[in-house]
C-alpha cells in the first residue's frame, strides 16, 4: 500500500509512481518515462501466474487472484502498440491500481521510483505522442525531471475506459431530480470529464462555469466576484472539483479559497476517481469539502448535490 507516501493536503504536490516502456526502434531502443499518481496505486508486484481469458485482445495478458479479488491485467506496451525489445533486459512489474473502485493491473516495464513534484511545475498536454494507441488524451500532463528528460503522466482512466472494461453510469430519471437556480464553478482539466458534470448540473436547472485545474479556478472566482460582489452568496450554488489538476490540484484550491473571507462559505463536493478510503477522508476533513464522490455514478452525484446545496440553504437561513 501507498498510502502513508501521500503528501499533505494543500501542499500542492503529488507523488508518482515512475516507470518505463522500451521500444525498440531499428538501430537502439528507446525509454519512454511515464507516471501515476501514487493514490492509484495499490502495490507493485512481479508478474503472476496469469489465466488467459479467449477471445480477448492480446494486449489483455489474462486474469490473476490477488487475496480473493480477480483482476484484469494489461500489457501497455501491447496497447500503446510498441514493438517490445528483447526480454533479457526487461524488469516487468505489475503495477496493481484503484480508481473508479475498480482493481486493474498494468505491466511496465520497468519500475523506477517514487517521485515528488509539485502541481505547479506539470504542464498539461499539447500534444500529439504518435505512439500509436496512446494519444494526447491519454497523457493529463508532463514534467521535466533530471537530465532535462520529459515524464508523462498516464491517464490510466482513460485507457481502461476505452478497454471497455470500465464505463461510467450515466442512467438516471431526470424527471425525479430536484431542480435549482443558480450557478455552479465545474473543475475538472479532463474536457470529457467536465462535459459530463456540466450536463448533470444543467439538468438541476444550474447554470455551470467552467474551469480547467485550480487556478483558473480562482480566477473565475474573482471574475464572479467582480461581477456580482457580495451578492455572489446568491447565485454560487455550488463548486463540483476534480482533485488531480495540473497548475493546482483539488485540495490545495479548497484550501485557498478557505482562506479568503470572500469564498470560505461556498461548498465544494469533490469528483475525482481516486477511491479509497484515506482521499475521502482527506478531501472532507482536512480540506473542508462537504462530499467526495467517486466518478461516475449519476445518482449519487444528484443525490450529493442536492443534499450539498439543501443544506447549505438551511446553514444561511
Amino acid at each position: 500500500m501507498f498510502d502513508e507516501n501521500i503528501v499533505k493536503t494543500g501542499s500542492n504536490e503529488m507523488e508518482l509512481v515512475d516507470f518505463r516502456i522500451f521500444k525498440q526502434g531499428a538501430d537502439r531502443v528507446y525509454e519512454g518515462i511515464y507516471g501515476v499518481n501514487v493514490s492509484k496505486v495499490r502495490e507493485i508486484i512481479k508478474i503472476p501466474t496469469l489465466t488467459e481469458l479467449p477471445g480477448v485482445p492480446d494486449y489483455i495478458e489474462g486474469i490473476f487472484d490477488l487475496r480473493g479479488v480477480v483482476i484484469p491485467v494489461v500489457n501497455l506496451a501491447k496497447w500503446m502498440q510498441i514493438k517490445e525489445p528483447q526480454d533479457d533486459m526487461l524488469k516487468p512489474r505489475v503495477i496493481i491500481t484503484e480508481f473508479s473502485n475498480i482493481l486493474i493491473g498494468f505491466i511496465v516495464h520497468e519500475a523506477k521510483r517514487i517521485r515528488r513534484i509539485s502541481w505547479k511545475d506539470i504542464e498539461p498536454a499539447t500534444f500529439s505522442t504518435g505512439s500509436g494507441a496512446l494519444d494526447k488524451g491519454k497523457i493529463t500532463g508532463v514534467t521535466r525531471i533530471e537530465n532535462d528528460e520529459v515524464l508523462l503522466i498516464l491517464d490510466l482512466e482513460s485507457v481502461v475506459e476505452d478497454l471497455g472494461i470500465y464505463a461510467p453510469r450515466m442512467e438516471v430519471d431526470v424527471s425525479k431530480l430536484q431542480k435549482f437556480s443558480g450557478l455552479a464553478l465545474a473543475l475538472d482539466d479532463s474536457m470529457t470529464a467536465r462535459r459530463r458534470v456540466k450536463d448533470m448540473l444543467q439538468k438541476m436547472g444550474l447554470q455551470v462555469v467552467e474551469a480547467k485545474d485550480g487556478v483558473e479556478g480562482i480566477q473565475k472566482l474573482n471574475e464572479l466576484y467582480g461581477l456580482y460582489g457580495e451578492d455572489l452568496k446568491n447565485h454560487l450554488k455550488i463548486i463540483v472539483s476534480d482533485v488531480e489538476m495540473p497548475q493546482m490540484d483539488g485540495f490545495h484550491f479548497a484550501a485557498r479559497i478557505k482562506e479568503d473571507p470572500r469564498f470560505k462559505n461556498f461548498p465544494i463536493l469533490f469528483n475525482s476517481s481516486l477511491s479509497n478510503e484515506f482521499m475521502s477522508e482527506k478531501g472532507i476533513e482536512e480540506s473542508g469539502g462537504d462530499g467526495y464522490l467517486v466518478k461516475f455514478d449519476a445518482n449519487d452525484f444528484y443525490t450529493e448535490i442536492a443534499r450539498i446545496i439543501n443544506e447549505h440553504k438551511a446553514l444561511q437561513e
